[in-house]
């Protein structure tokens, strides 16, 4: 992976900290990209004290038409793509009565129709290197009740779809494309299970390996995993790493 670029998006904490500093550990140069530029930074310093090499490239990823600019940032200070990382993701949460057609629209802006915009914009570099795409689903898609994750699960749901179709469309072109559903330990879920003791333990519970995962040791070495050469054969399909928790059928 040595010399290989990263382009990660949301990128400033959390899983999408994890995957950033799994793939710089291999020595892959990564472009670390989001909203706020202070936590782009932080990462970017984490990867630099690690001997690795980050630059931040602030983004908000519902402004697609922001994106083929960024993406040609990114190539022009790092000399290419190699993998993109669709993780970043503002969307809602709650019942769908009392949930505005602007909080619902907002979770496809961000998720399903920004990974567009990335994945169409950084297709040239990534043909050019035969790169990889991994686009970041959830578990709640297959939740036996997804009440109150009804808007999450359907723009992960309509990405995973976009994944699918991608993987079958640019396999020729050397491009692979795979999606995660992860569990990890981010800052928000963090902060709720800190609030909600007795509901967080329920969770671990249902957990079949009996814990929450780690960003980067459970997570982003995963990723590692996945756009590396051992894993040169896998492409489209949604990866679970969830401990154990949903059934993907």
């Amino acid at each position: 992976m040595r010399g290989k670029v990263a382009l990660i998006t949301g990128a400033g904490q959390g899983v999408g900290q994890g995957i950033a500093l799994a793939l710089a550990g291999e020595g892959v140069a990564v472009a670390v990209a989001g909203r706020t530029e202070a936590k782009l930074n932080a990462t970017c310093e984490l990867i630099r004290e690690r001997g690795g090499r980050a630059e931040p490239f602030p983004v908000d990823v519902a402004d697609t038409g922001a994106v083929p600019a960024v993406v040609e940032q990114v190539v022009g200070a790092l000399g290419g793509i190699d993998v993109l990382v669709n993780n970043a993701y503002t969307g809602a949460y709650g019942p769908l009565l009392s949930m505005s057609d602007e909080d619902f629209q907002r979770g496809f802006r961000t998720a399903p129709f920004a990974a567009f915009a990335f994945m169409k914009a950084c297709h040239p570099h990534l043909k050019a290197r035969g790169g990889s795409i991994i686009n970041l689903v959830t578990s709640a898609m297959v939740r036996w009740d997804t009440s109150t994750y009804g808007a999450y699960a359907a723009a992960k749901q309509a990405l995973k779809s976009l994944t699918r179709t991608a993987a079958a469309e640019w396999g020729r072109d050397g491009i692979r494309v795979n999606a995660i559903a992860p569990h990890a330990l981010s800052p928000g879920l963090k902060a709720w299970t800190e609030h909600n003791p007795e509901e967080a333990a329920e969770f671990v519970a249902s957990i079949p390996l009996g814990r929450i995962g780690d960003c980067e040791a459970d997570i982003g070495r995963a990723v590692v995993a996945l756009v590396g050469p051992d894993l040169g054969y896998l492409t489209g399909a949604t990866v679970p790493l969830d401990g154990g928790q949903a059934f993907f059928g």
